[in-house]
């Protein structure tokens, strides 16, 4: 499985709205479900069923 990049587009409750940074579209993800520093704005990758703060 190929690390997927992200961009957090808006954060609505408890909940974010990442944009697949190859535009293939949006998805709601659980805040819980991504690191604390998470912010709109943040580039994240999903790489073995985790999210990480892309460097």
């Amino acid at each position: 499985m190929e690390p997927k990049k992200y961009i957090v587009e808006k954060i609505e409750g408890e909940y974010a709205v990442l944009k697949n940074v190859d535009g293939e579209g949006e998805m709601f993800v659980a805040m819980a479900l991504l690191p604390a520093e998470t912010d709109i704005g943040t580039a994240l990758v999903y790489e073995m069923f985790q999210y990480r703060i892309d460097d």
